[in-house]
């Protein structure tokens, strides 16, 4: 029972990861009038799904930043009722926050999760110092340092003259590579996350492991994306394709540096960082909007935290 619980639980993380993160590397196409929405969908869907098959040969050592120990004591971190619950309590939250198309973090979602569920298993015995070093402090400073290379990028770019206000040839193509190369991070840096938990599944190896979530994040995407894909699109800031341009070429750049480093970013606060970068360099940032949205990740990791120990509370008894 506790078997097809965590893979059932696994499974709906990477789903609800694909329905509210794999717009993200590509909200500049469709922000900037470059494409459609659905045509962004697909593009960002496809390279994502390279960058989850990559993430098998390139990016492993994230799995274990996921797996609880360090945080957790290791005889909880190598509980299956853990792991189920860190699974269910993230989704859960990931869930949520699409349905209110709401761009959120996974990565946020599950370090609530595990915050959660390990205090539920352990009572204070966490290592909260761990904790913040390794997940809080990237995952904080990322937004900020996104929207300072975001404004000064499309600065640089136009003195360049390769960030025109109108779309040119030349711009779509490096618009579409960009936001693919954005897209491909994401995927090389989110599938991981998710590993970790399904590896949990007993009998099942690494590769398959990728397989499945890579699969699930693309069906997740395809099927429950759009109301995420209007916020990031359209919602944060207005653009052109120039700016569109400069904010995907930051996206991409900081994400696939920090999954190389085995940091575990947030590929949605570095697109959102971006974006809010490019509105104050313009000023035409949706400030109520991008409160919303601020507001929607101070709420993450609390949430995650609670549905994971609730999570807990009820596997543990299974």
């Amino acid at each position: 029972m506790i078997v097809v619980l965590l893979f059932t639980a696994a499974a709906f993380v990477a789903f609800t990861n694909g329905a509210n993160a794999n717009f993200k590397g590509v909200a500049s196409l469709y922000g900037s009038g470059t494409t459609t929405r659905r045509q962004a969908l697909l593009w960002g869907t496809a390279t994502t799904f390279a960058g989850s098959i990559a993430a098998a040969f390139l990016a492993g050592d994230l799995i274990k930043s996921f797996g609880g120990k360090g945080i957790v004591p290791d005889t909880l971190a190598d509980s299956p009722h853990f792991t189920c619950a860190v699974a269910v309590g993230g989704a859960l939250t990931s869930f949520l926050a699409t349905r209110l198309g709401f761009p959120v973090s996974t990565t946020h979602a599950l370090v609530g999760a595990i915050l959660g569920a390990g205090l539920a298993g352990s009572g204070t015995n966490i290592q909260f110092a761990a904790l913040g070093k390794a997940f809080i402090y990237p995952l904080f400073f990322s937004p900020i340092v996104a929207a300072f290379l975001g404004a000064l990028a499309y600065l640089i770019l136009r003195i360049l003259r390769l960030a025109p206000d109108h779309r040119t040839r030349s711009l779509d193509v490096l618009h579409y590579l960009s936001a693919g190369a954005a897209s491909f991070a994401r995927g090389l840096n989110d599938t991981p996350k998710m590993v970790a938990l399904m590896v949990a599944v007993p009998g099942l190896s690494l590769h398959w492991a990728f397989g499945i979530i890579a699969v699930t994040i693309a069906i997740g995407a395809l099927l429950d994306a759009d109301n995420v894909a209007e916020t990031l699109g359209k919602k944060i800031t207005a653009m052109n394709p120039g700016q569109g341009f400069a904010a995907s070429l930051v996206t991409a750049g900081l994400v696939t540096t920090a999954s190389f480093h085995s940091l575990p970013v947030s590929t949605t606060h570095v697109s959102v960082g971006s974006l809010i970068g490019m509105g104050l360099t313009t000023g035409k940032a949706h400030w109520r909007k991008i409160g919303e949205v601020l507001l929607a990740w101070v709420s993450t990791v609390p949430c995650g935290a609670l549905l994971g120990a609730v999570a807990y509370f009820i596997v543990s008894r299974i």
